[in-house]
């Protein structure tokens, strides 16, 4: 039996000082906690130089910043083209212009329309204050029927909602603030307007409602699953220890834990978002798990007849190797995220290693203190438990043979069904139905199309090129070939412009609904035009001061990131082969997020396998035998494949969150493997035989095995019940890999050291004791 180190002495030994020392370290370093501030917006998601993100903020550096606020308007007669649908939309087009950083507001109302009247080009709003009689209702109809960049984009193609859509400037870094400010003034417009028109729905959209969506996901995260994580966990550890002392102890432990990992997270100067605020109930959830180890063991000894202070020692003796193992391990795992391609994950990773290391040491030193010092009684020796977990072992040890092969048959079904599994990142789609984004998402899907977009832009790197009649060609075939791809919806193009343009100079004649002739034509149509639109509504968001750019903006459904890059390089090869002289770029928000799940997944591997490495060198190292170290890797893969095997079958989609589960639970589910072979060689260095040993094992650590895996799954599992995506995602499935974890800690991994270290000369005969014991 290993000794003590010298500074665990010392603390059971003077518990008060060390006491002390603690609540000193926990008040200094937990101040860091006000220096952490929250960030909502979606950049969050993306490192500076992130190709996509740069090619999106250089186009926004171009054209005007598209990030906006879109006002569904949804009447209940699913009919727009009526007079009081006509008044909300006037009207709430003229309040739009008071959200906070509003640079561009646009509805069926304000629309441009041109017409030409004698010689002049009349450029005028479709719907003026008063314009609600059935004669202007119908012409207006008639105007969006005939009028592209109108028709599916400000409304929809069956004339059931309207769109008011506003550009907001937002500044650059954090957001948060803005966000936050924008979203509470158009849901007072929101309100507003639905209280005066009853019989209309309004829905609110757009990037910035999609930052502040993100923002309350966090927030009701941070307020439900923290608070129910503490009653859950409180509530397990009294019932599975019986002992309402050691819940209030662990507890202690667990709160500390939490309040110095934050509070250094903050001295680093880190922020909290959508991922990193999760930290809590991860730290929380690991915390337990050693805890429950030190306090099982501890009741087990006291049980047996030893002093308090006695059991103490000896379950630090027993517990320092396995869970300073498992702690340096799990903090392997979680360190691993920061070969993620996502910041906040990687973010993610190092809170919670700091967390899983900062339990590691607080539960080998102030939780014996606390033990120590609390009075306790723990009840007489209960033979129950011990027995039954003898029994399991008993069961094992004589069906091994039978185990081994089944287990085969299941690793080989669930790599089968992994197979199902398939990157599927639709970032609108993280919200669940409960959230009104979603739901307003919902509608937009329905009536609109999807609110995914591509902005293409065309570069001629030539001042005024875009006037050229050949680019207006290539513009033109572009936005048409981008218009019959059955996932595009709407296509909003300066070619359609211009075409107006010219029918509107030759006296609206439609045979001229077609591109100038010359480049000197399209420049005096476009300059005429600019000249006549009122603040606000420019073209600057389609072409750029110079006129050597143009962008062309494409809405389609909300497509999985494989559908969606692979959209992107279709367009990107039609038009290299139209125009090899022109410069064509996609980005968009929605476009980043679909590139960043196979980013992440790719960055990943490389995490996963320098984890595998490393955590098997330090299990051999820690247990001195190349052969037990070999059996843990075996044993941490089967659960991971088992793990998206089963989710190949529930869902078989994986988002960024998925992609980094296997390399932050490969130390997750070592702890229960490092535990089990752990007592397992100490069986057999006693001289005890193979099943006498596992036996053994079964009945010293089986109890912890189960509490702390019931304990973790109970913790991730409460992730399950968020409402953002990527959360409820990844806990399901860290929960299903630690479940798998341990019934191939107690199934498989005993029956493999069975045939592997059974002694083929006393196999019979201690088989045949089996069977007589049973």
């Amino acid at each position: 039996m290993q000794k003590l180190p010298g500074w665990m002495k010392w603390c059971l030994h003077s518990p008060k000082f060390a006491l002390l020392l603690f609540v000193a370290l926990c008040a200094v370093t937990a101040t860091g906690a006000s220096q952490l501030y929250f960030r909502g917006d979606y950049k969050v998601f993306f490192e500076p130089d992130n190709p996509q993100r740069k090619a999106f903020e250089d186009m926004q550096n171009i054209f005007n910043k598209s990030e906006n606020v879109s006002f569904l308007v949804v009447p209940k007669s699913q009919n727009v083209y009526q007079q009081d649908t006509f008044e909300l939309i006037h009207n709430l087009t003229e309040d739009a212009w008071q959200l906070p950083l509003s640079t561009r507001i646009e509805s069926v109302s304000n629309y441009q329309h041109t017409y030409a009247e004698d010689d002049d080009l009349v450029v005028t709003d479709l719907i003026n204050e008063g314009q609600y009689t059935r004669s202007h209702i119908q012409w207006v109809k008639d105007v969006v029927k005939s009028t592209p960049e109108v028709d599916g984009r400000l409304v929809s193609r069956r004339g059931e909602v309207a769109i008011v859509n506003a550009t907001i400037q937002l500044p650059d870094g954090d957001q948060t603030k803005e966000v936050i400010e924008i979203a509470d003034f158009a849901r007072s417009l929101e309100q507003k307007y639905e209280e005066q028109y009853p019989e209309h729905d309004i829905y609110l959209t757009g990037m910035v409602i999609m930052n502040d969506a993100f923002a309350v996901a966090a927030q009701n995260d941070a307020q439900t699953l923290i608070p129910a994580m503490f009653v859950v966990i409180t509530l397990m550890i009294a019932l599975l220890t019986r002992s309402i002392v050691s819940a209030l102890a662990t507890l202690v432990i667990v709160a500390s834990c939490i309040a110095v990992t934050m509070g250094l997270a903050g001295w680093a100067g880190l922020f909290l978002s959508t991922a990193t605020v999760n930290v809590p109930t991860m730290v929380m959830t690991l915390a337990v798990a050693d805890c429950i180890h030190v306090i099982v063991s501890f009741r087990q000894f006291a049980r047996q007849g030893m002093a308090k202070h006695e059991a103490l020692t000896e379950s630090l003796k027993v517990n320092t190797k396995p869970i300073v193992i498992t702690s340096v391990t799990t903090a392997i795992g979680f360190l691993m995220l920061n070969f993620s391609a996502v910041p906040i994950l990687a973010d993610l990773g190092n809170m919670t290693a700091v967390g899983v290391m900062l339990a590691c040491l607080f539960s080998l030193t102030v939780l014996p203190v606390i033990l120590n010092l609390v009075p306790m009684r723990v009840p007489a020796t209960k033979k129950e438990s011990s027995s039954r977990f003898e029994r399991a072992g008993d069961w094992v040890c004589l069906r091994y043979k039978r185990i081994l092969p089944v287990s085969l048959v299941v690793v080989v079904g669930s790599l089968f069904f992994a197979g199902n599994n398939e990157l599927n990142d639709i970032a609108v789609k993280y919200f669940g139905q409960a959230s009104t984004f979603r739901q307003a998402v919902n509608v937009q899907e329905e009536t609109m199309g999807g609110m995914s977009n591509i902005d293409f832009v065309i570069y001629t790197d030539e001042e005024y090129g875009v006037n050229d009649p050949q680019v207006l060609d290539k513009v033109a075939a572009l936005t048409q070939w981008l218009n019959e791809q059955p996932e595009v919806h709407h296509v909003t193009s300066f070619s359609d412009t211009m075409k107006r343009l010219n029918m509107n100079m030759n006296n609206d004649d439609p045979a001229y609904y077609k591109l100038p002739e010359n480049k000197e034509t399209a420049s005096q149509y476009l300059l005429l035009y600019e000249m006549s639109l009122p603040y606000g509504l420019d073209l600057n968001n389609q072409i750029d001061i110079n006129k050597s750019a143009v962008r062309i903006v494409a809405v389609l459904d909300n497509l999985g990131s494989n559908e969606f890059t692979a959209f992107e390089d279709r367009a990107r090869s039609w038009f290299a082969e139209l125009a090899p002289n022109l410069r064509l770029e996609a980005a968009s928000p929605p476009l980043m997020f679909a590139h960043i799940g196979a980013r992440n997944m790719q960055s990943m591997v490389w995490g996963t396998i320098l984890a595998l490495i490393l955590i098997s060198g330090l299990i051999i190292i820690a247990l001195r035998s190349w052969r037990l170290g070999l059996v843990s890797l075996l044993t941490n893969l089967i659960p991971a494949a088992i793990g998206f095997g089963v989710w190949g079958v529930l869902s078989g989609q994986i988002n960024m969150a998925l992609s980094v589960v296997l390399s932050m639970t490969m130390g997750i589910i070592v702890d229960d493997t490092v535990h089990f072979l752990s007592k397992y060689q100490l069986a057999r260095k006693m001289g005890k035989e193979v099943n006498e040993a596992v036996i053994y094992t079964f009945t010293t650590v089986g109890q912890a095995l189960v509490t702390t895996t019931a304990v973790l799954a109970a913790g991730f599992g409460i992730l399950m019940l968020s409402d953002f995506r990527l959360n409820s995602d990844m806990g399901a499935l860290t929960v299903i890999i630690i479940v798998a974890a341990l019934i191939v800690d107690l199934l498989f991994l005993p029956a493999f050291l069975m045939w592997l270290d059974k002694d083929k000369r006393n196999s019979r005969g201690n088989e045949d004791e089996l069977r007589e014991k049973n």
